[in-house]
């Protein structure tokens, strides 16, 4: 009698193990459940924050961009997702509603091309083609690589802004030019949905957190402009102040020292936009849901 106890006992810890370690696997990503990987496209637009838009305020212009999406599902809750993606940011004094921007009176494109990869997590189970699980909310994160390139209209003619060294940059006794390519940290949130059996579309607002000041060419203090026209060219001294009213009496060097930008408060990018991606591959094995 004790000995047929204890096996029904050994057998009922056994099941409960079982049954734990299903769950444990399927929570972790550790079966191989639903498994698939998915390719498509994404067009969107991008804005930025930072010294000529410190309000968070929607630019006055948008420029249409896009990319391409390969995800990587491990299973219905979290998947893997790289991006290729091209924007362009875009910001003018004018549009600000200080008057002190309006009458800093500078402005900047810059496209921006984005190499990133990302983790995506699933608010609900989520399948490309499983009625069942059409649709979720997410939310993503991850690490990027990017490129930009601040230009500014003069004479009807876009100039790179970074060669310039319009804050002294490369000057003695100033810091170096600043990097054009650059490390960023996205994050934001997103919504899935399946479209028709292997394509499914979504749309994901990101905004990806830069370690430069330098998206728009602004940052520091103004310069000497005689020192830029000697060290850096007519054209940095030209475009480093286009004030409408000088800050100072000085006919030298009216705006020399005083505040351009805002010092240490990187800049921030966002990309917004939809995504179609087609599903290839089919699930491998399915996680175990109970054990008899």
């Amino acid at each position: 009698m004790d000995s047929t106890n204890t096996i029904k006992g050994h057998n009922s810890r056994f099941r409960v193990v079982k049954q734990l370690l299903a769950i444990f696997c399927c929570f972790c990503g550790l079966s191989t459940y639903a498994q698939y990987h998915e390719i498509g496209l994404m067009v969107n637009t991008s804005y930025y924050i930072g010294d000529l838009n410190p309000a968070f305020k929607f630019p006055s212009k948008y420029y249409p961009g896009g990319g391409l999406i390969y995800r990587y599902n491990f299973n219905d809750r979290l998947a893997f997702k790289a991006n290729v993606l091209y924007g362009r940011i875009y910001a003018h004094d004018k549009d600000a509603e200080s008057d002190w921007q309006k009458n800093r009176n500078l402005h900047f494109r810059s496209d921006i091309f984005e190499i990133s990869a990302q983790v995506e997590i699933n608010f609900l189970t989520y399948e490309i083609g499983d009625p069942k699980r059409p649709s979720t909310p997410y939310l993503m994160t991850g690490i990027s690589i990017f490129r930009f390139n601040p230009q500014a209209e003069f004479n009807d003619n876009w100039v790179d802004l970074q060669p310039l060294g319009t804050e002294g940059q490369g000057i003695e006794g100033y810091d170096d030019p600043y990097t054009l390519t650059q490390i960023s940290v996205p994050f934001g949130i997103g919504f899935k949905f399946n479209i028709w059996r292997g394509l499914a579309g979504s749309v994901e607002w990101g905004m990806r957190r830069t370690f430069t000041d330098y998206l728009d060419d602004v940052s520091s203090v103004y310069v000497d402009p005689n020192t830029l026209r000697i060290e850096n060219g007519l054209l940095a001294a030209e475009l480093a102040d286009r004030t409408l009213t000088p800050l100072n009496p000085d006919p030298d060097g009216p705006n020399t020292g005083y505040q351009r930008g805002e010092t240490n408060r990187e800049d921030w990018y966002v990309f917004a936009g939809f995504m179609l991606t087609y599903k290839i591959g089919k699930p491998r094995v399915k996680c175990p849901s109970t054990y008899n």
